[in-house]
């Protein structure tokens, strides 16, 4: 809808009825008249405390009366946010073109009111009814003691996340699109949900190319410019162009399963053999597409890239030492093993792979230069270089870092950052030799300059797979792994974050030609919730 419609903040300009129990005919004057008034030879007291069952009734229905006369300045007013808030609701009927409203008021719980909206949406000459549910809550305002409503821009409309996210209506920025999977099967938001923001960005990407034309529709306009619009509405349907992707439906079905029971969790698969991306699912609160662009750090799944680094720089090898002492200090920082690893000071590098040892990599710290292991993920590994997938993506980042970073760096800290993606990638890379960079449109449809990478020689991928294979088969990895048959390897991770209890959850592995990856964020060691999810998509595959 980029196209010709001008981007607006929703506001309104509302013909409301406002119905359901205790909500009868009042006025905002009067509503506001018990916060204003004044005592007898002076201002009223600022009142305090958490609102009260009327102050919630009244100041809803003040809400509700402005909002229904068209009355922006006095809507927001109500509001602890007026400016933002005023800025929605005069927008709303120019730019949205929401008119005709009716809002159903729910039974409040405490301060949390929820509401019904029905209303219809006009534009060109074409007209459809909107309805939604959402929800607001009444607080006190700090400065001035009246109960206000606690603007979020869900307020007006549950699709609006971000403050700036804006509503419009009008000429669709890309045509509609029928996107398959490898088969030819058709993909949809409705059987595959957590597709939704990929399916949109393939649409705003490919929809001009895939031969449709656009309709029109509501969408959401989003804060960020990277994001495609999401529709609310469809007034007038488009031809849809048939686009082809590299995934295959079986697989992300079992994406989808796996991810739904794990809060804020990602996975991605993809094919060693090709690049392609197989499945890609999140189940996150936010709607984030985490699995292609989150940013956090993998912990000991990077020992895979670790791993490599000593290899090619000639400083051990897998059957070379690498012991696991109980604690390594590195400038001043110490760093430890997970609780109840028992130290190995004649281990190997394989030993200390398999056993997820973080003091055996912090000891090598001595013995890289700081670039080595930014080299070895971008030469090696094709991480932090131009991905172009067909999608947006974030691609890796293995910084050159010194001080203590140095030592976190080879256990997937300090200011490393990666995504399910790119993980899946790095196992793909280790399985094959060949960094092929992964993508979700096949490369054919626009030509499109893909990423490249050297790749690992045959004596490292050698020793990677081994180490990855015992891992799987009688390391950290062989519980979750257990089911998994064929030529199988996995990596086991779990990354510290400032500010959260529990660490995130990360886990890798492969599977004859599909290699898999998921994290989920506050939940633990690697086989707490990321191992399982991985071993279902490859027991899939």
């Amino acid at each position: 809808m980029r196209k010709g419609v001008k981007a607006a903040i929703i506001g309104s300009v509302l013909a409301v009825m406002v119905g359901g129990a205790g909500y009868g005919g009042w006025t905002v004057l009067s509503a506001l008249s018990s916060d204003s008034g004044t005592a007898a030879g002076g201002p009223a007291p600022v009142r305090t405390g958490p609102p009260s069952g009327d102050e919630v009734k009244d100041t809803t229905r003040a809400f509700f009366a402005a909002w229904s006369k068209g009355d922006a300045a006095g809507a927001a007013a109500l509001t602890n946010n007026a400016e933002r808030a005023r800025s929605l609701f005069t927008a709303y009927t120019t730019e949205a073109h929401v008119t005709g409203v009716r809002i159903t008021p729910g039974t409040a719980t405490g301060a949390t009111v929820p509401y019904a909206v029905r209303a219809t949406v006009s534009f060109g000459g074409k007209s459809a009814p909107l309805t939604y549910r959402s929800r607001l809550t009444v607080v006190r305002g700090v400065t001035t003691g009246k109960a206000l409503v606690d603007w979020q821009p869900s307020v007006v409309h549950p699709a609006l996340r971000s403050m700036d996210d804006t509503l419009v209506t009008g000429a669709s920025a890309a045509a509609p699109i029928e996107a398959v999977d490898r088969h030819g099967k058709l993909l949809t938001k409705e059987q595959y949900p957590s597709l939704g923001p990929v399916l949109d960005q393939l649409r705003d990407t490919y929809g001009d190319r895939a031969g449709g034309s656009p309709g029109v529709e509501l969408a959401v306009r989003h804060a960020d410019a990277s994001a495609a619009d999401t529709p609310v509405l469809t007034l007038a349907e488009g031809r849809a162009g048939k686009l082809r992707t590299t995934l295959d439906a079986g697989l992300q079905a079992a994406a989808e399963r796996a991810v739904q029971s794990y809060a804020e969790s990602s996975v991605v698969a993809v094919q060693p053999s090709s690049g392609d991306v197989l499945a890609v699912a999140n189940h996150r609160t936010d709607g984030f597409n985490a699995a292609f662009l989150g940013r956090v750090a993998p912990g000991s799944t990077l020992k895979i890239v670790s791993a490599a680094t000593l290899i090619d720089n000639g400083i051990t090898t897998a059957d070379g030492p690498a012991p696991c002492p109980e604690e390594a200090v590195w400038q001043s920082q110490t760093f430890h093993n997970l609780k109840d690893l028992k130290p190995d000071e004649g281990a190997t590098l394989s030993d200390s792979f398999a056993r997820s040892c973080n003091t055996a990599f912090v000891k090598f710290a001595d013995e890289v230069r700081v670039d080595s292991l930014t080299n070895e993920a971008a030469d090696r590994f094709g991480i932090g270089l131009d991905w172009k997938t067909g999608i947006p993506s974030f691609d890796g980042s293995v910084p050159a870092s010194g001080g203590p970073d140095t030592a976190a760096a080879l256990i997937g800290q300090g200011q490393v950052q990666l995504n399910p993606l790119n993980l899946a990638s790095i196992t793909a890379t280790a399985m094959t030799g060949s960094f092929r960079q992964p993508v979700i449109v096949p490369r054919g449809l626009d030509d499109r300059a893909l990423a490249r990478a050297r790749g690992l020689s045959s004596r490292t991928v050698q020793q990677l797979r081994a180490m990855m294979h015992r891992t799987a088969t009688s390391g950290t990895a062989a519980e979750v792994m257990s089911a998994v048959r064929g030529d199988v390897g996995a990596k086991t991770g779990s990354a510290e974050v400032d500010g959260q209890a529990r660490s995130d959850s990360w886990f890798t592995g492969y599977r004859n030609d599909v290699a898999a990856a998921a994290m989920a964020q506050g939940a633990g060691h690697g086989v707490d919730a990321a191992g399982p999810i991985v071993a279902s998509v490859l027991r899939a595959g």
